[in-house]
């Protein structure tokens, strides 16, 4: 496997020490991530691999189309990326679960060797995990149903987590 650079991938991307069949391959080929860092290092993973679709897929439906394919592809394919360390994960209980995934995610492009830090957060639904990104405005109010798909009101399931 290479990367979308076409560089020699000798283990998984997300810095586990396994190979990516082991690790976030099995995620990209559609079994789903038994944790909110699992979701997030296969992210990074498809990041490094130009993985575009699994980055749409994975991101909370109703944010999808507010999601710009061809940056996500561009930053992808022309990135070197270096490395990702994942700082903590929070999981919260309750139905449906919410975590927080403190990462910092390094590469390399035109413009030079850049570093970014950032606080995810991910919500499961039927069995998946979900990114909400916190680029892509959600469109609902307090009392509208949440876009998470739980059922329930948005004020008392991911408005926290956004």
């Amino acid at each position: 496997m290479t990367t979308a650079n076409g560089d020699p991938l000798p283990s998984c991307p997300c810095g586990s020490g396994s190979s990516l069949d082991e690790c976030c391959g099995r995620y990209h080929a559609g079994l789903p991530a038994p944790s909110a860092e699992g979701l997030m290092r296969s992210r990074y993973s498809a990041y490094v691999l130009g993985l575009v679709d699994y980055l749409l897929a994975t991101t909370l439906a109703a944010q999808q189309t507010g999601l710009d394919r061809a940056a996500i592809s561009a930053w992808s394919l022309q990135s070197t990326w270096l490395g990702l360390e994942v700082e903590s994960s929070e999981v919260f209980g309750g139905q449906p679960e919410h975590a927080f995934v403190t990462f910092t995610a390094r590469w390399h492009d035109d413009g030079g060797e850049h570093a970014h830090r950032e606080r995810s957060a991910f919500v499961q639904h039927q069995g998946h995990w979900f990114f909400i990104d916190p680029t892509v405005a959600l469109q609902v109010g307090r009392n509208d149903p949440c876009p998470c798909a739980s059922g329930q009101k948005f004020k008392k399931c991911c408005a926290g987590f956004v």
